[in-house]
């Protein structure tokens, strides 16, 4: 009988505290009757956002054709889904349970390259385009292809979204930490950034790639485009590709602040030597299409063999799946005026990023006014990093501890902390040990995707928790 000593140790060693031991125990709690407030995860539609209507009748034309042949039943659709949802059928009247091209269907890759020129203003070549599941399997695709050698090593962002330690552990590649500055708005530090690879190098870790995600995951913080530029030419002096994480590209809500692609500000500046790539999904946005498992990442400055290599191994998966790149492919080619659907659809996008960047306001601004805790109100995203400080406790020297002693202590501490807020208040979020977070800082993530209501409940809990909290440590 297999047992767990016979499993891949990088498997066993590997974390992911998005849905880990204090995920399980709300699951269990409410399994019990106790109602629970997930906040663990960046799952809209699970929080009662509801799906775009265009979205979805497309979908369910594209899935069931023969809806297409009876006139009384397409009543109840917009005339433009109806025009749509035969487009798509003529471009693969195979439908979509057959295979796709490895790297994606043609014409929703050619519908991603035009969306990102017009985003942009700059050109996009459709076949440097791969269609994934999810932004998560184009970001895995690219760290395995780019680490060669069990020495080479990335540098991710602490805080960072644990999609990427995760998968370092499992490919046998090197972490490097860089910290972001949460005293400058979570921005990228380039001191930071150099004394973090200068110790890597000094350690043996050979940097190959530098994760920049933004809007950022956990922090909700926007990188202005003079910020971007420092970490393109920080990668060129290091001779480092660029993983752009852009997920959160339609998630800005402070109105000083503005999404700009990698890939702009790249071409801006005349870079041709730095590989970049990017990555969007349908998860977030104001589609939070997150079970369609819809993305796609784009190549740039990469030479035609090793983009046939990338092609090769996506290949290997046969093509991601051919609902969710064709949701992928409604993402990115949305109603426009004139369009019967297009007044519906701009309703319910506004609707859900006022929704969002209301609740920003109504978090940020319930935690800050708590002894105690702090946070950067969110500039965009879905999330929060909460601080927090707790009293020191009796008879721990923290001088006297290692950092590896530290940082398990630490770990425990807000572990313990989330915990106690789950049990007591139904409130799920993630410790901020399960990002990484400063030394002699403790956080935790949460989202603001429920409903305002549950929003409102929330803060209010935290604020009695917290002070009931450490009230008892003292």
């Amino acid at each position: 009988m297999i047992q767990i000593k016979d499993l891949n140790k990088k498997l066993l060693d590997a974390q992911y505290a998005v849905r880990g031991k204090i995920v399980m125990r709300a699951q269990e709690l409410e399994a019990e009757g106790k109602k629970i407030i997930y906040c663990n995860i960046g799952n809209p539609q699970a929080l009662k956002q509801k799906p775009l209507t265009y979205v979805r009748e497309v979908l369910s034309l594209v899935e069931y054709p023969k809806l297409l042949e009876n006139a009384d039943f397409q009543k109840g659709f917009h005339a433009d889904s109806i025009r749509r949802a035969k487009y798509i059928l003529e471009q693969i009247p195979e439908g979509v349970g057959a295979y796709s091209q490895s790297a994606g269907i043609p014409f929703v890759r050619q519908a991603v390259a035009d969306f990102i020129s017009k985003r942009d203003n700059i050109p996009v070549d459709k076949d440097r385009i791969i269609l994934t599941d999810g932004a998560s399997k184009g970001v895995q695709a690219v760290l395995f292809a780019l680490l060669k050698n069990e020495n080479d090593g990335i540098l991710i962002p602490i805080p960072q979204y644990p999609l990427y330690s995760a998968t370092l552990t499992l490919y046998g590649g090197k972490q490097i930490d860089y910290y972001l500055d949460e005293n400058n708005h979570w921005l990228l530090n380039e001191q930071i950034l150099t004394e973090s690879i200068e110790k890597a190098k000094q350690n043996s870790i050979n940097p190959v790639a530098i994760v920049v995600i933004n809007p950022g995951n956990p922090t909700g913080a926007v990188l202005s485009y003079d910020n971007i530029k420092m970490i393109i030419n920080f990668a060129e002096r290091y001779n480092l590709s660029i993983l752009a994480d852009e997920v959160y590209q339609e998630n800005i809500y402070d109105e000083s602040c503005k999404f700009y692609s990698f890939a702009k500000v790249m071409y801006d500046m005349n870079k041709t030597s730095v590989p970049l790539f990017s990555f969007h999904s349908m998860s977030k946005g104001y589609y939070g299409e997150c079970g369609h498992r819809a993305g796609y990442f784009e190549l740039r400055h990469i030479p035609e063999d090793v983009l046939e290599q990338f092609i090769k191994l996506q290949s290997i998966s046969l093509c991601s799946n051919v609902v969710g790149q064709i949701a992928t492919y409604l993402m990115v080619a949305p109603p426009q005026e004139g369009d019967e659907s297009y007044a519906l659809f701009v309703k319910e996008k506004n609707a859900i990023l006022n929704d969002l960047k209301e609740k920003a306001k109504i978090l940020g601004e319930g935690i800050n006014s708590i002894p105690g805790m702090s946070c950067e109100i969110p500039q965009g995203a879905m999330y929060a990093f909460v601080k927090f400080e707790l009293p020191e406790e009796k008879g721990i020297d923290l001088n006297k501890m290692s950092s590896s002693e530290r940082k398990k202590y630490e770990a425990k501490r807000d572990s313990d902390y989330c915990l106690a807020l789950l049990e007591e208040t139904g409130i799920c979020v993630v410790p901020g040990s399960g990002f990484g977070q400063l030394p002699g800082t403790l956080h935790f993530r949460t989202t603001f995707l429920p409903p305002k209501e549950d929003m409102e409940e929330l803060v209010s809990k935290i604020r009695k928790f917290h002070l009931n909290y450490v009230e008892k440590l003292k």
